[in-house]
């Protein structure tokens, strides 16, 4: 049986499709006062293109995150598959991306990847490692020069670990910064759903 997170990405899916963008996935975080339901959006790979020759924004816009979370809302008032209260969010990927799918593994092939386990697997909830190769589901990592296998199934959460020096956002040697460097992420401020009541939805820039 698919967990909650799969199945809304199923039934949403085509509803942010419809929109011209792509879900990348959901995280459904269940919690005492009501569960939080993130949804993270792209722009289909080749559009940043089109829209840089057009002259246009590239990217996700904080406007494609208000669309969605609209649409979305709509969407899951009336087919309403959460019960209870919950707070919809909707994101960028940001430079640390989460991966959900194989497909998206294997995009990112060569790139270093922080991941969560559902299982141990020898001894193991944790990892950082490279992604070595995508064969089906099975995603083969090059964890400190052994190769780990794992299924897709068996991934809780996975994240890219950004190179801040690639991206010109590592700190100076010469200034202490307390802070960690972090790429721009637009999301929709959090809509909270109050017995299927949602409020009106206003964006914000992260």
């Amino acid at each position: 049986m698919a967990d909650k997170s799969t199945q809304l990405t199923e039934l949403l899916a085509p509803t942010v499709e419809a929109l011209g963008l792509e879900l990348l996935g959901i995280e459904y975080l269940p919690a005492p006062g009501g569960a939080l339901v993130r949804l993270y959006i792209d722009v289909p790979a080749g559009h940043d293109d089109a829209a840089a020759e057009a002259g246009t924004p590239q990217g996700v816009t904080i406007e494609h995150c208000e669309s969605v979370s609209r649409e979305v809302s709509a969407q899951l008032d009336v087919e309403d598959p959460i019960s209870g209260n919950y707070t919809l969010e909707v994101s960028s990927p940001g430079v640390d991306r989460p991966l959900f799918s194989a497909a998206q593994f294997a995009r990112f092939t060569g790139e270093t990847v922080k991941v969560g386990l559902k299982l141990p697997q020898d001894g193991r909830r944790r990892l950082t490692g490279r992604i070595v190769s995508v064969e089906g589901d099975t995603v083969t990592f090059d964890v400190d020069g052994t190769a780990f296998q794992v299924e897709r199934d068996n991934i809780d959460k996975a994240r890219l670990v950004p190179d801040w020096a690639a991206l010109g956002l590592a700190p100076s040697k010469d200034k202490k910064d307390n802070g960690r460097a972090r790429g721009a992420s637009r999301k929709a401020s959090p809509t909270p759903h109050d017995n299927k009541r949602p409020d009106d939805t206003s964006a914000g820039a992260e």
